[in-house]
């Protein structure tokens, strides 16, 4: 969803994580500063997913830079799938799938939030009911400061990126 201008809209409220039953469900969780061109991929992708129907067990959200913020969300779903954007030297717009378990299995330069992210995650493997934790890389060439604009290689890759995510959603509730 955006405004007029095309920036992003977010609605933000914590009870949204406790109006139902999510033991079985998914949290879609896009990071990244969407105002450093590249480095905001992650929410790019949220933002093409919510214009998108979704099964009843799949929410989205913009995590943005949140860190341990988004810490309370855990505890309450099965599954949760990261996108971010990672400076890895890999070709510009790589799309990468990872099971973090610990900040040591992130890829060395995910980007300019990787410490809140790294730690966040070693974070919820303290919680009582620790999720399957799923995290899709793009891989970026650089970080352009206050641009909202995507190269076309990373651009490219969001729609694939929602596709193998889809396909994993699809898989990951089929275990349920």
């Amino acid at each position: 969803m955006a405004d007029s201008f095309g920036a992003p809209v977010a609605v933000s409220s914590d009870a949204f994580y406790f109006e139902k039953d999510k033991s079985k469900s998914i949290l879609i969780l896009g990071v990244g500063n969407y105002l450093m061109g590249d480095e905001g991929v992650g929410v790019h992708v949220i933002q093409e997913m919510a214009t998108m129907k979704l099964p009843d067990n799949v929410d989205i959200l913009d995590g943005g830079t949140g860190g341990f913020l988004l810490l309370n969300c855990f505890e309450s779903y099965k599954a949760v799938i990261f996108i971010d954007a990672t400076m890895d030297g890999q070709k510009e717009g790589t799309i990468s799938l990872i099971r973090p378990r610990f900040a040591s299995d992130f890829p060395s330069a995910l980007s300019v939030h990787d410490v809140g992210l790294k730690d966040m995650i070693e974070a919820v493997y303290l919680l009582d009911n620790t999720p399957d934790i799923h995290l899709f890389t793009i891989s970026i060439n650089e970080v352009v400061p206050m641009s909202l604009t995507l190269s076309s290689e990373v651009k490219e890759a969001i729609p694939k990126t929602i596709e193998d995510i889809i396909r994993l959603t699809e898989r990951l509730s089929a275990e349920f």
